[in-house]
């Protein structure tokens, strides 16, 4: 019986596990999505994901393939393997894909939000999903701090020790920061991001927002390639992977 290799579109919370990427003895995303389609295919499999998001980190679209000779229609993975995962784990499509795509070999543009509950006091129906901040921002500001970022840099100020990338540089397309009544969205266009880049980049446009670095300063904080000189890392729970756009 042919193979055939399975794409499917992954959205979850991801407050309760260590991340994607599978680790011994942690819970993580792809670690669920191999037991169910292990238990569903009857076949040990191992899925390719595009992006590792860290632990807390959100997704509404991962990608992840697999290979199997099972003979399903491939739209119907999603619905029986929906029947099996957790609920905090969704697949929302499933289909097939030519035998060489592969969710990190392709060129893609990821988009991620960074949202942040702008009020007095925190509103504990975000708190999963946001970062609660009390204090004033300035969206113009942290827009002029932004424009600084966009195009190909060296962003080794925006990178976390741990980083196994070879090179860090990285291109941003487009950086849009927008307020919706008491919530402030960060959202960040590129082909791909070092470890912890966007949580650091929010972190750094924050204070920014607050008056603690000037806008101006973001063309130095990149040209200085030193962790220290850039702002914070934000915490995980208000990053969200929103879309993923790749060749067809």
């Amino acid at each position: 019986m042919d193979r055939k290799r399975i794409l499917l579109i992954v959205s979850y919370d991801g407050t309760d596990y260590h991340g994607w990427q599978m680790q011994e003895n942690e819970n993580t995303i792809e670690g669920k999505l191999n037991e169910a389609l292990t238990k569903l295919t009857g076949e040990h499999i191992e899925v390719i994901g595009a992006s590792r998001t860290d632990a807390g980190v959100h997704g509404m679209c991962n990608l992840a393939v697999f290979d199997s000779q099972m003979n399903m229609e491939p739209e119907k993975y999603a619905y029986a393997l929906n029947s099996m995962l957790p609920g905090d784990i969704v697949v929302r499509r499933s289909l097939q894909v030519k035998d060489d795509f592969h969710p990190r070999k392709i060129k893609t543009k990821k988009t991620y939000r960074y949202r942040i509950d702008n009020e007095t006091f925190p509103d504990p129906l975000k708190k999963r999903y946001s970062w609660h901040v009390s204090y004033i921002l300035d969206i113009d500001l942290m827009r002029q701090g932004a424009s600084y970022m966009l195009g190909s840099h060296d962003f080794s100020s925006f990178c976390a020790a741990g980083s196994t990338a070879l090179s860090h540089v990285r291109s941003i397309d487009k950086i849009e920061i927008s307020k919706h009544d008491n919530e402030i969205y960060i959202d960040v266009t590129g082909g791909g991001f070092l470890y912890n880049m966007v949580r650091i980049i929010a972190g750094t446009l924050m204070d920014v927002g607050r008056g603690k670095i000037e806008p101006e300063q973001i063309k130095d904080i990149i040209e200085a390639k030193d962790r220290t000189k850039a702002g914070p890392t934000a915490p995980p729970e208000g990053l969200t992977l929103l879309n993923i756009d790749w060749e067809r």
